[in-house]
């Protein structure tokens, strides 16, 4: 008997699609005439969109299942595609390295998008909007400085740093109130000891049942006795 093992068989290009749609790729590529090519090419495109449903979440999905056809084949398939052919050196072609960011931050738990905000409010002509910039620029700074520090700050310090990261070009009126926030930090024992509540609670629950239940038994025993017949 002979037995057809995985280490006896061609290579398998794109694993998590599957040897059978291989074989219909490799079946594709050695039909004699083009529209029979691309009419079975059109079903294999299908049904390698059903077997890779989390494709169908990426930008122009269409694009990448015809781009694995040609892989599957060895870029060896004869079809008309409704997207430009891959090139084979296109796939070991490492993409440009990004740029790490040097820029120096003055405030960390501010963060950079805070002195973007602040660079774009000074640009602002219109008073109104740059009004409604400031204000809504310094709300998030003390948001940020209470998640970061966890601790309550004063409107006065926020004022200060926004005074600061603007060189001064940039305040609030006067009796403007930021908005209150809070950091609540949780406490495991407070977590435990709610716990423990709604446990003995349960417990009481239960033990109030089964003395009611005792207590009508009881009862129900009385009412019998009662109701023999005495001799």
């Amino acid at each position: 008997m002979n037995f057809d093992y995985n280490t006896t068989r061609s290579h398998l290009i794109l694993s998590e699609y599957g040897r059978n749609v291989q074989n219909m790729v490799k079946y594709i590529c050695e039909l004699p005439t083009i529209e029979e090519r691309n009419k079975y090419a059109q079903a294999v495109i299908d049904l390698m969109g059903f077997l890779q449903p989390h494709l169908r979440d990426v930008a122009d999905f269409k694009h990448k299942l015809w781009d694995h056809l040609h892989i599957i084949s060895g870029y060896q398939i004869d079809v008309e595609s409704p997207y430009p052919k891959p090139l084979p050196e296109n796939a070991f072609k490492k993409p440009e390295p990004l740029p790490y960011p040097q820029q120096r931050i003055t405030y960390k738990h501010y963060g950079k998008t805070v002195e973007n905000l602040i660079e774009k409010a000074m640009r602002e002509e219109n008073p109104e909007h740059k009004k409604a910039m400031v204000q809504g620029i310094a709300n998030f700074m003390k948001m940020a400085y209470v998640t970061w520090n966890k601790d309550n700050v004063s409107d006065d310090t926020i004022i200060k740093d926004l005074k600061y990261l603007s060189g001064g070009l940039l305040s609030l009126d006067e009796g403007v109130n930021l908005a209150k926030v809070e950091f609540r930090a949780q406490n495991p024992r407070q977590n435990t000891n709610n716990n423990n509540r709604g446990r003995t609670n349960n417990n009481n629950n239960n033990n109030n049942g089964k003395n009611r239940q005792n207590n009508n038994n009881n009862n129900n025993r009385g009412r019998n006795n009662n109701n023999k017949p005495k001799y």
